[in-house]
């Protein structure tokens, strides 16, 4: 696989810089993000098993030693790292000042060693993100010699996370900060509270959806069941984070969005519904205030980063008229301020949704300092509310909202216009000066608004990385990416997800069968974890009864049976979801089994036949125009076998539809 992702790589980047090459110097290298400026030379620098990453300054051996095990991870190399001075072939990491820069950029020269320096520790390690994507994609991690420059046109560039109404396991996160990081993303928020629409459970709120993903000692029972992090966890991803050189932005949205407190505490709102708190129920505040303190005071506080986002979206959004409602939209601003102020007296810098354009009135709220994410413009005016001195986040829904698998927005962004249009400084229909000073960057996001429609981690993962590469170019380089759309996408989608991850389970060379036997015995190990969409998988069955829960192969993260749990039928299990195919074979019958994934659909062949597609257009819920789809996709699991008295032959695994 290695050699054809190389060769596929040096013809893409050959074809898109051949223009910046000239008298036979090196063309431009291909990262993600795209480096501002290129000097080319000749030749190639050779980082071999003898060279070592040298720091003269402490301040950078963090950044050291994680370039280090990153090289070991990817390459399989061991570079020492050492102080003192760089010899050939070293690769040198240097602060040194230089105002052009600014806090992130860097420059990265090779000629007889590969120097990378910057005015910070934060753009001395982006240079390291970019030697590694350039060494991935060159035999033997050679280097083109030759001088770049490069710098973020935007400080924030972000993903949000619904982790509300979906939860994501701590490991998943982890990986999901390296990958952002390699991709040089600086932001992760996380959603941590939101609920379901009551239209999808009978309109009923006591039965609606609604979680609170943080451990707490202060209200026993607030905590969701289904999954949430302990305060230490939540520590610990912030401190390794700061290493990755990614920001964890915690959010607690209030006062909508809150049915999780609202439910706990009895504090909803009678008049905009129970997700919304009673902001004249004299109990609200005393308990929020309470709640905030449990995360951001005493000794150890458990959100340690520089930001906290408040929400304050969309509170009374769906009931004409409460612009004109002038008590209620005065004690929305006077809330809005007193968190905004709160958060400030526990040192964090303030993040809201905000909601000021459909809650005018004559109440201050604090505006300086404060971050506003401008999401849809007729809740928060983005020219008015830079006017009013917020500084503004870039996330247009229609433009860079993915939600999974539920029919509006975006299922996959539109990455083709997002690398030809878009900008964080246009937001929606709104268009800023590139580089206005009002704007901090932009973000994308992920909603988990159908809760239990079947999405998985590997869904979202999927999406996120499809959106990636060219979120990470536009936020970082704005109008200035110089690459064909087509040319772009190929070439980004060749390059690892980061350093020692493989979510998305790609295996083998393209269009290969990447494992194959005549007989699998139980317990057998196959060497791969998982394979990732397209994938086939084939083999002849001779059936004997099978227990039910008989598992045909198992991973970490899902089982796909020969006999599921329930009905005793072919199936999978993951995220908690069981589906079945709807057959089981009889007793003493031989059958040729299909089975295919991809990303929309999981579809069982039964001697070359079409028996069933359990696809993304199931309705899992249908009640007038509140339609939900189950999305029943697999990542199919292969690291061992179970315990099955079947006989199955012939089997073989490929990573394409056939």
């Amino acid at each position: 696989m290695k050699k054809t992702i190389l060769a596929a790589l040096a013809l893409v980047c050959a074809l898109v810089s051949a223009s910046a090459a000239p008298g036979g110097t090196n063309p431009k290298p291909f990262v993600v993000p795209e480096v501002r400026q290129w000097q080319g030379s000749k030749g190639v620098l050779n980082i071999t098993t003898s060279s070592r990453i040298v720091v003269a300054d402490p301040a950078l051996r963090a950044v050291a030693d994680s370039l280090a095990a990153d090289w070991q991870r990817m390459f399989g190399t061991a570079l020492e790292v050492v102080s003192g001075k760089a010899a050939a072939s070293d690769v040198e990491l240097k602060i040194k000042a230089d105002r052009r820069l600014g806090d992130e950029g860097y420059t990265m020269t090779a000629d007889s060693r590969l120097t990378i320096s910057s005015p910070t520790p934060t753009g001395v390690y982006w240079g390291t993100r970019t030697l590694l994507q350039i060494a991935q994609q060159t035999p033997g991690q050679a280097v083109p010699k030759g001088k770049i420059t490069d710098w973020p046109d935007y400080p924030v560039r972000g993903l949000s996370l619904d982790v509300g109404r979906k939860f994501f396991p701590l490991d998943y996160v982890d990986d999901l900060v390296k990958v952002l990081s390699y991709y040089k993303i600086n932001s992760l928020r996380l959603h941590l509270n939101d609920n379901g629409f009551p239209y999808y459970f009978a309109n009923d709120w006591d039965k609606t959806y609604a979680a609170f993903r943080m451990e707490s000692d202060t209200f026993p029972g607030l905590t969701s069941r289904d999954g949430y992090y302990t305060k230490q966890q939540m520590r610990d991803l912030q401190r390794t984070s700061a290493g990755d050189m990614v920001e964890i932005v915690p959010e607690i949205d209030i006062p909508a969005h809150a049915l999780a407190f609202a439910r706990y505490r009895g504090i909803g709102s009678k008049e905009f519904g129970e997700d919304h708190l009673d902001l004249f129920n004299p109990a609200t505040m005393p308990f929020l205030d309470s709640l905030f303190h449990e995360y951001l005071g005493g000794p150890d506080p458990v959100f340690t980063g520089r930001y906290m986002h408040i929400g304050t979206d969309e509170f009374g959004k769906d009931y004409p008229g409460f612009d004109k409602q002038k008590e209620t939209a005065e004690r929305f601003r006077s809330f809005m301020d007193h968190y905004i102020r709160l958060v400030e007296g526990y040192g964090k810098t303030p993040w809201v949704w905000g909601s000021l354009s459909t809650a005018p009135g004559e109440t201050p709220v604090k505006t300086q300092g404060v971050m506003l994410d401008a999401w849809y413009n007729g809740y928060a005016d983005p020219k008015e509310m830079a006017r009013l001195g917020f500084k503004i986040n870039s996330i247009p829904d229609g433009m860079v909202y993915i939600v999974p698998n539920a029919g509006y927005y975006h299922d996959y962004l539109n990455t083709e216009w997002l690398y030809k249009e878009w900008t964080p400084a246009r937001v929606g229909p709104v268009q800023f000066e590139e580089r206005d000073t009002a704007l901090v960057g932009g973000y994308f996001a992920v909603w988990n608004d159908h809760v239990g429609n079947g999405v998985s981690v590997q869904d979202v993962h999927h999406r996120v990385m499809d959106a990636l590469p060219v979120m990470a170019a536009k936020l970082w380089d704005g109008p200035s990416v110089t690459l064909p759309y087509d040319d772009f996408r190929a070439a980004s989608q060749q390059l690892a997800e980061a350093p020692g991850v493989n979510r998305l389970a790609r295996v083998g060379d393209p269009h290969s069968v990447v494992y194959d036997t005549a007989q699998l015995r139980p317990g057998q190990s196959t060497g791969i974890s998982d394979v990732g969409y397209d994938w086939t998988l084939e083999f002849t069955l001779d059936a004997t009864l099978e227990k039910p829960g008989t598992v045909l192969f198992e991973s970490l993260d899902s089982k796909l049976y020969l006999a599921d749990p329930v009905k005793g039928m072919l199936g999978f299990m993951r995220d908690g979801y069981l589906y079945d195919f709807g057959f089981r074979p009889y007793p003493g019958e031989k059958v040729d089994i299909r089975i295919t994934g991809t990303n929309k659909a999981t579809r069982l062949y039964v001697d070359g036949k079409l028996f069933c597609s359990l696809d993304n257009t199931t309705e899992w819920y249908n009640e007038g125009k509140n339609k939900m789809y189950r999305l029943q996709t697999l990542v199919l699991p292969l690291a061992k076998a179970g315990q099955f008295e079947s006989k199955v032959s012939d089997l073989k695994v490929s990573n394409y539809i056939r």
